[in-house]
């Protein structure tokens, strides 16, 4: 285990970036942590989870497919660094996980691999989350793991990639710090564990009525702030950008939220009601995925609770189907 302290930090992560291209917690001017370059703003470990969708550095918003010029095709280069991202707690991680095994299932997706089987990633950890609450260690999914144990930085690597960044940091200083590491639960009880557990199971036995999805339904703006701020939302759509000599295919995120999300060619819309598309939203995390991947693709980060403006983000639903159907 090695040790980092705080006055070193910039300078470790600033050694790396002729190397890797660099990617980690900053502080925006208003205030909002995000991840960023060290060149957007400060250095901004402490603070737990960033508001935004940590797996869209695999996963972007928008991203070309390729482009045809004067009839030639192109693929988009590789990056010139590998991705070296930090800041992912254990929950972001288990995010990360369950999309992994999403875009390797069936037709391996080449454009998501392309930028993650080059890529190293960060956990964070410690005594660094909201109000300095501890964070849970990961102990894995990750190359390596940033703890704060309110003093310094214990850096912990699990790959051979991470040992070698870590490389020349100095060994721990004292054994009492690598043990209370060692001391900490890999995970804390959490009672939106069980809460989603009866959620899923309500569904998946069919006994939430339809009336409730239109209750539910008639709360939703269409804002898609869920999907925008959920790490396993994996939804896209395909748009070709034509000019008079080049065409541009990118894909970009899509919301299962919105009324042409599953329309049809001849005008046939599956989910052509916000009742129904609400309940597929929740209905995909607790009972499909279960179904499919063996695991509930929720994994409780909060931000869609965080950022709904109506109070409709999953764990404010799976609240009112326990207290009501179960």
């Amino acid at each position: 285990m090695k040790t980092i302290t705080p006055d070193r930090l910039d300078q470790f992560f600033s050694s790396l970036e002729p190397v890797w291209e660099l990617r980690l917690p900053i502080l925006l001017p208003d205030g909002t942590r995000v991840i960023g370059s060290l060149n957007d703003g400060p250095l901004a470990l402490h603070g737990g989870a960033v508001s935004g969708k940590p797996t869209a550095a695999f996963f972007p918003q928008q991203s070309t497919l390729f482009t045809v010029t004067d009839g030639a095709m192109q693929e988009p280069p590789p990056a010139d660094r590998p991705l070296f991202i930090v800041g992912f707690p254990p929950r972001d991680l288990a995010c990360l996980r369950f999309i992994d095994r999403f875009f390797a299932d069936g037709w391996r997706d080449d454009l998501y691999f392309r930028l993650r089987q080059r890529a190293t990633v960060a956990g964070l950890s410690g005594y660094c989350g909201p109000g300095g609450s501890l964070i849970s260690p990961a102990g894995g999914d990750c190359d390596l793991e940033f703890f704060w144990d309110r003093s310094n930085w214990l850096v912990t690597a699990y790959s051979e990639t991470g040992r070698k960044i870590i490389a020349g940091l100095p060994e721990t200083a004292t054994p009492e710090a690598a043990e209370l590491f060692l001391q900490v639960p890999a995970e804390f009880p959490d009672k939106n564990e069980t809460l989603i557990r009866h959620a899923s199971e309500l569904l998946r036995t069919n006994r939430v009525p339809e009336s409730f999805w239109a209750e539910i339904g008639d709360r939703c703006i269409a804002c898609t702030g869920c999907n925008l701020a959920c790490p396993t939302c994996t939804c896209f759509g395909v748009q070709d950008w034509r000019s008079a000599k080049k065409t541009e295919r990118s894909r970009m995120w899509d919301s299962c939220q919105l009324d042409g999300f599953m329309r049809e060619a001849g005008g046939h819309n599956p989910l052509g009601s916000e009742a129904e598309r609400t309940r597929r939203r929740i209905h995909h995390k607790l009972a499909a995925d279960p179904q499919k991947w063996g695991e509930i693709s929720c994994f409780l980060c909060g931000r869609c609770d965080a950022v709904c403006p109506t109070g409709i983000g999953i764990i404010a639903v799976a609240r009112e189907l326990v207290a009501r159907f179960r």
